[in-house]
């Protein structure tokens, strides 16, 4: 029987080393565009090296990485066996991150830590799993020496593109086939499910003239007007569209980028906008897309001038399926329930995410998953994506052991 208190123990022990170690981590920027990768993989190959943990490096071939839009991508596998029979468990953190944006009070890749709170970006959002993965397998094997059954650390660099290049990559490649897997995530809820995501890029084609003129141009961004009104009236309708998983509402869209035009004396004659579509798990994602497809062409359609119409075209950018939950997580979600109840004093909810993530990925492979790790109760908490990402080190302490005891349950 696995003695807690002495996992616990361990990693209170070495609690500093693991704290370094995320500084460690976030002081290599992983900002995603541009994606240059490789660099933060070679240096947690190297620091865990110093651990006895060898990982095997996988670079994605540059053309692929480069077709994709980024510039490089190293996934890292530590595979560690401890004997024939059981489980392997794999845990898999990304460590791909969004720029840090403007409004920081705080060095975005410092580390600094003020009043227990440890700030930089990805320190939520997930580099704080590099951490709590490492030094949870770390405990399970100095206290609870597993004699069967593994655990594999995956880190992978391309959540924020959606994971093909990640855990997709790994899985198509037959690189890694566990038979259970956690995913970084936030302390105070176990994640079964989670959104879709659908992201569009939209070009709007008018006619160029000068402003003393206007008549005998086609004003792109008028038209582009049209089709977003028709776009965001979707939304009033998506509302009535409600999901039966606790944790995820409604579908919902947003417009996060528009550019165009030449110069304020000039009618624009092109307009490109993105959008991004949030998908609940009920949701067939080839029926969005056609519905989305069918609004903008309408609006298009609608769309008259003296000089003429407007022409449009969609490009596809990404498609990310929902996460359903696979009835094979049980042991998963009652272990991490069970030991995080006792170690934050308080019921850790299964229940399910607006947000997307890659590892929708493993469970289209058949792998059961879910999502648990270091980090708040809210995305808004951790200010992941925004200024001043910060991470509770108490939620990592805590969230480190949840691990480390649920492995030993796993591999009992």
């Amino acid at each position: 029987m696995t003695d807690y208190a002495q996992l616990d123990a361990w990693i209170d022990a070495h609690f500093d080393e693991e704290v370094k170690f995320l500084q460690e981590m976030v002081r290599v920027p992983t900002d995603t565009p541009p994606g240059n990768n490789a660099p933060h993989a070679e240096r947690t190959a190297e620091l865990i090296a110093g651990f006895g943990f060898e990982a095997e490096k996988h670079a994605v071939p540059a053309q692929e990485v480069k077709d994709y839009g980024l510039e490089s991508i190293t996934n890292l596998i530590v595979r560690r066996r401890y004997g024939d029979g059981g489980r392997t468990v794999a845990l898999n953190a990304h460590g791909d991150v969004v720029p840090p944006g403007e409004g920081w009070t705080h060095d975005p890749y410092a580390g600094e830590i003020v009043d227990g709170k440890l700030y930089a970006r990805a320190a939520a959002v997930s580099k704080s799993d590099f951490a709590s993965f490492t030094f949870a397998v770390r405990a399970l094997e100095a206290v609870a020496k597993p004699a069967k059954g593994g655990v594999e650390l995956h880190f992978t660099y391309d959540e924020e593109f959606g994971g093909i290049l990640g855990p997709g990559w790994l899985l198509k490649n037959g690189l890694t086939k566990p038979d259970l897997m956690i995913a970084a995530g936030f302390s105070y809820e176990v994640v079964t499910a989670h959104n879709g995501c659908l992201q569009m890029e939209v070009t709007v084609h008018g006619k160029m003239a000068h402003a003393a003129i206007p008549t005998t141009g086609v004003d792109a961004l008028q038209g582009a007007v049209h089709i977003l009104n028709a776009l965001y009236a979707q939304n009033t309708l998506y509302q009535q569209v409600t999901s039966k998983v606790e944790g995820i509402s409604h579908p919902y869209l947003n417009v996060g980028r528009i550019e165009g035009g030449t110069n304020t004396n000039v009618v624009p004659g092109k307009v490109v906008f993105k959008l991004d579509r949030r998908m609940i798990p009920e949701e067939n994602p080839a029926e969005v897309e056609a519905s989305i497809r069918e609004v903008i062409a309408k609006a298009a359609a609608e769309f008259k001038t003296v000089a003429g119409g407007i022409e449009v075209d969609v490009k596809r950018l990404l498609l990310a399926n929902s996460m359903k939950p696979l009835p094979g997580n049980k042991p998963l979600v009652d272990a991490i329930q069970k030991h995080g109840e006792q170690l934050f004093g308080q019921p850790i909810p299964a229940m399910g995410t607006p947000l997307y993530t890659d590892v929708r990925l493993y469970g289209e492979a058949g792998i059961p998953g879910v999502i648990y790790g270091a980090g708040p109760r809210t995305v808004l908490e951790s200010h992941a994506k925004r200024a001043d990402e910060r991470l509770e080190l108490e939620d990592l302490r805590r969230a480190t052991k949840v691990i480390a005891r649920t492995l030993a349950d796993l591999l009992a």
